[in-house]
């Protein structure tokens, strides 16, 4: 017997040795072996505090078990916890709603589409299809009957460090207030955040039939896509948010609505979190890369790599998906 908890106690420390000199996570036959260690010297230990004398080797067994539980429950530390979010636990929400998203780019594109439809027919519509907050009712008029008003939009001028920084955290403010209440109008079965979705396609393509009548449409599409190509994505992951709520309120299944809003809140806040530090580079981009001389190629660089970095990122999650789901490990400490 005493062999025999010797023998397990230089097993745990030898293991426990080998995989603490490694970044690395556990394979699954090392936690399986390091949970039947831990369970057996934590039960030698709790024998020897109530019958054993011997301080010096109860101290030992204590650190070895410190130590095992260390590597088993123990989370990362802070400072993992970023590429984590990124490259595990994110990637893992984005596939599971990859339907959701896809409804929700559609709902854009058929609302841009329908904006540039409609104003087609009829110009005067572009009022109602463009909000005046987003842009005054009689400086749409201007740049729709005057093509030297568009041109001077879109004309390329030296503006101040301190009024596009101002002008960034207002538009950061601006575009989480319009995520964070698509997000969470989706307890209302999601029919503001499906309605504030196909708006924001139908102002979009109204806005952009107005500069896509003439020849200043490649200026207007390098001042648009580099910021429009960020926040676009994340007011869709701020929606399809929404919708994973809407999904638990409309259809919770044999759990209850409120199980399912518990499940759906976790999954949902991470693609809010994730939104965010879209919603930071769409602002910067808008304010010091928009509002500045580069010429037309430099911005059409920038919204390539822009596109080249989320395609890279969803070939990510999508090589991710088709990997075999990793077991869950807690029962083998319990």
């Amino acid at each position: 017997m005493i062999a025999r908890a010797a023998q397990l106690q230089e097993q745990l420390e030898a293991l426990l040795d080998r995989v603490e000199n490694r970044s690395r996570t556990l394979s699954f036959d090392e936690t399986r072996e390091l949970a039947r260690l831990y369970r057996g010297c934590s039960a030698r230990l709790a024998l020897m505090r109530t019958r054993a004398r011997d301080q010096d080797t109860i101290r030992y067994l204590n650190a070895l078990c410190l130590r095992a539980y260390t590597r088993l429950q123990v989370p990362p530390p802070r400072e993992q916890l970023l590429p984590r979010f990124f490259l595990a636990d994110l990637p893992k929400v984005l596939a599971a709603t990859a339907w959701l998203q896809a409804i929700v780019a559609m709902l854009t594109l058929v609302g841009a589409l329908a904006g540039a439809a409609v104003v087609s027919e009829n110009h005067t519509a572009i009022y109602d299809c463009i909000p005046a907050s987003f842009y005054p009712p009689a400086q749409v008029e201007t740049l729709m009957e005057s093509h030297q008003a568009r041109a001077d939009f879109l004309a390329r001028r030296p503006v101040s460090f301190s009024f596009k920084s101002i002008f960034s955290a207002a538009l950061f403010t601006h575009n989480m207030r319009v995520g964070l209440m698509a997000f969470a109008t989706g307890i209302l079965a999601g029919i503001p955040t499906i309605l504030l979705v196909f708006y924001n396609g139908i102002a979009m393509g109204a806005f952009a039939w107005l500069f896509s009548r003439d020849s200043l449409w490649p200026m207007f599409w390098a001042w648009m896509l580099p910021h429009a190509i960020p926040e676009l994505l994340a007011v869709t992951l701020c929606c399809t948010a929404g919708l994973l709520i809407a999904k638990a309120v409309v259809a919770p299944g044999r759990q209850g609505v409120t199980a399912a809003l518990r499940t759906a809140s976790s999954p949902a806040l991470e693609l809010v979190g994730a939104a965010v530090p879209l919603l930071i580079v769409a602002a910067m981009i808008e304010s010091f890369l928009r509002q500045s001389t580069l010429s037309s190629s430099v911005r059409f660089a920038a919204a390539a790599i822009a596109v080249a970095g989320i395609g890279a990122y969803g070939w990510y999650v999508y090589r991710l998906s088709r990997c075999p789901v990793r077991p869950d490990l807690q029962w083998l400490v319990r």
